[in-house]
């Protein structure tokens, strides 16, 4: 596989330097790959960023939804390449690449209020003038990051306490910080690709897995689970970033047009995902309806947000001062909408 998406990329690459006998980097046509489909909220907003850039310029956005140039670390790595102008990725796969990133999986760090996180992600100092200088470092330029919305936990078993995860093999994305977190929880934290996810638990390989709603039910994993529970303790990041090299080199009105994109993209997607959550709890009630949805309530979250203490020291071990200055600054800008 990985031979493939590497043969891939590099017809993408050749097809994109003869385009007007220009480089990749400068050519009319950007090309952009996400993580998820086009229909989901990763789509959307890749989609409303293409109808603002080619509204507002004579330029032409590729998109190439998940699955199509190969897994998260594939386009990553196209990314930093310059084989792909743009990318959006969670900072669950971007965490060893980005240790600092991982701040985002500190259990019962964001808050449950939407109004609340969304206001966080528009004005917060940590993601707005911190990150970019840690995405700079590996060769990005960071535009944007926003919430996906509420994480969830489906497994074959009734969820109520860490206990009931005891030996339960739940899904991780790679992610360091993220397999701390569900050794807290009691659970087996198990890292695996995407693609390998509904075959591992159909054939029960693994027990369990996380993600948001909406993902939950456009991936039909509920038809592998009959648990899906909410214990509270993360709402999905996702971030857009730009190749460093092609940015830079876009003149000053490009790189306005692009951020003005970014912006009207953002604001579209936080709204977008207003009762998102419930309509997809809905579809999966519809589509399974013996399907069981539980909700916490706040005594049963406290053995689980008890355990979140030794995460947040954990990611303190990773990433070092650096981290321990970015999660005070996340503190505060979350003490700051609160």
């Amino acid at each position: 596989m990985a031979g493939y998406n590497t043969v891939l990329a590099g017809s993408i690459l050749a097809a994109a330097t003869t385009i007007s006998g220009v480089s990749a980097v400068q050519a009319d046509t950007w090309r952009y790959a996400f993580e998820e489909a086009m229909d989901e909220v990763q789509g959307k907003f890749a989609q409303k960023f293409k109808e603002e850039v080619e509204a507002n310029s004579d330029h032409e956005i590729q998109l190439f939804p998940y699955g199509t140039l190969g897994e998260s670390a594939d386009i990553m790595e196209q990314a930093q390449a310059g084989i792909l102008q743009f990318v959006d990725q969670s900072p669950g796969f971007t965490g060893a690449l980005i240790p600092e990133a991982q701040v985002f999986f500190v259990p019962y760090l964001l808050p449950q209020d939407d109004e609340e996180l969304f206001e966080f992600f528009r004005t917060s100092k940590a993601i707005n003038e911190m990150f970019p200088e840690l995405y700079a470092k590996q060769g990005l330029e960071l535009l944007t990051m926003f919430p996906e919305g509420d994480v969830a936990i489906t497994t074959r078993e009734p969820l109520k306490s860490p206990a009931d995860l005891d030996e339960v093999k739940v899904r991780v994305m790679t992610n360091p910080l993220l397999v701390e977190s569900y050794k807290a929880f009691g659970a087996t934290p198990t890292p695996l690709p995407w693609g390998e996810v509904y075959g591992a638990l159909q054939t029960g390989i693994i027990q369990g897995q996380e993600n948001p709603t909406f993902y939950i039910l456009s991936n039909k994993l509920y038809e592998v689970s009959d648990y899906m529970t909410y214990i509270g303790h993360n709402n999905f990041t996702t971030a857009v970033m730009a190749n460093q090299d092609f940015y830079a080199d876009l003149p000053e009105e490009d790189q306005k047009m692009v951020e003005a994109a970014i912006d009207v993209a953002f604001e579209y997607i936080l709204d977008y995902q207003r009762g998102q959550t419930e309509e997809a709890i809905k579809g999966i009630q519809e589509a399974k309806p013996d399907y069981t949805i539980t909700t916490l309530s706040e005594e049963e979250r406290e053995p689980f947000k008890a355990a979140a203490g030794q995460v947040e020291e954990a990611f303190i071990e990773m990433t070092g001062d650096s981290g321990k200055a970015l999660l005070e600054q996340f503190k505060a800008d979350l003490d700051a909408v609160k």
